[in-house]
């Protein structure tokens, strides 16, 4: 049940969230794990593993609150767990290991590898335990389904904003958060597809990779910006990535706006950056939503309920225009 929906869907999707004008990120850490028991509900007895590409992040901490939300409504208990960091893909795979063996009735994984996944699936699948996926797939057919962004879709949305505050030219760079994980890869390839589709002004001159480190994406920022003196924008593909070009923009002494910088997801970095102009806006995604959607699949799975291979929690561009709108201000998280 796998992906050739992703190709499928995304492409089918992209024109739609276009039309979107207005309205994450080596070493093993320690574990982070958090569960609650819902109150009274319809599927009471139920226990759901979670495990996340992260636990501290913001996202992450939003995506759980939807979790527990449609937890306490349907009366399962959930835990929810992911490593320190989004490259700790070793750590993660314990904590999928550590949920299998537990037996839940269900599991809800998020892959940092897309690869490495693979035989846990197997082992899950021998033991009888169905997984639905949030945010980001492994590469197996096992899963039931996928909850998630479409990642295509919002880096195309990241990139008409772009073409249209520089004017449809200029030279440009991108710092990605990953080169594995699918949100980082499809986050850049859906922007370059609709760069490179719809505006032949604009070049990519550079594409560099932080792992969503504030730090590291901030010194890629500056070595690009230096490495091309006529940069008129950067567009860093979470909120890592664009924090990291904002704090470089800034150590650099250029004003606001002399480059146009694009992030992608929330927090209250990035939210006052686009407050204070140093930002000119980002995509935010619905990650109360995602939690909340990953749990009623796995409900549905547990149940026997067929459920489609993938289901698009949405994606939004905000600025300072549209930053308090009711309708963005319940996206954006802090």
């Amino acid at each position: 049940m796998k992906f050739s929906k992703r190709t499928a869907l995304f492409a089918g999707t992209a024109a739609f969230a276009l039309a979107l004008v207005g309205c994450s990120s080596g070493g093993s850490a320690p574990a982070a794990s958090e569960g609650g028991t819902g109150a009274e509900g319809s599927g009471e007895g139920l226990q759901i593993a979670l495990v996340s590409k992260g636990f501290q992040h913001q996202f992450w901490q939003a995506v759980r609150t939807g979790a527990e939300e449609a937890a306490a409504e349907h009366g399962v208990e959930v835990t929810f767990e992911g490593p320190a960091a989004e490259t700790e893909i070793d750590a993660q795979l314990q904590m999928l290991q550590a949920a299998i063996d537990r037996g839940p009735d269900a599991i809800g994984y998020a892959a940092l590898d897309p690869q490495a996944c693979i035989p846990l699936y197997e082992t899950a699948e021998s033991a009888g335990i169905p997984i639905v996926e949030f945010d980001a797939p492994c590469d197996s057919d096992y899963s039931q389904n996928l909850a998630a962004t479409d990642s295509i879709a919002a880096g195309a949305l990241a990139a008409e904003h772009m073409a249209e505050l520089i004017g449809g030219e200029g030279q440009i760079g991108i710092v990605g958060h990953s080169q594995i994980n699918s949100t980082g890869v499809e986050r850049r390839d859906g922007f370059v597809q609709y760069i490179e589709e719809n505006h032949p002004d604009i070049e990519i001159v550079d594409i560099q990779y932080g792992d969503g480190d504030h730090l590291r994406s901030a010194d890629i920022a500056k070595a690009m910006i230096a490495a091309h003196p006529d940069l008129v924008g950067l567009y860093g593909t979470n909120e890592g990535s664009a924090i990291g070009i904002v704090n470089a923009v800034s150590e650099l002494g250029l004003p606001n706006g002399e480059i146009t910088v694009i992030g992608f997801d929330s927090g209250a970095a990035q939210i006052e950056a686009i407050r204070s102009g140093a930002m000119a806006g980002a995509i935010t995604q619905d990650p109360i939503g995602i939690g909340r959607t990953v749990v009623e699949n796995a409900i549905a799975a547990i149940n026997g309920e067929e459920l489609d291979d993938f289901t698009d929690t949405g994606s939004y561009w905000y600025d300072a225009e549209n930053i308090d709108d009711p309708d963005i201000a319940a996206v954006l998280y802090e």
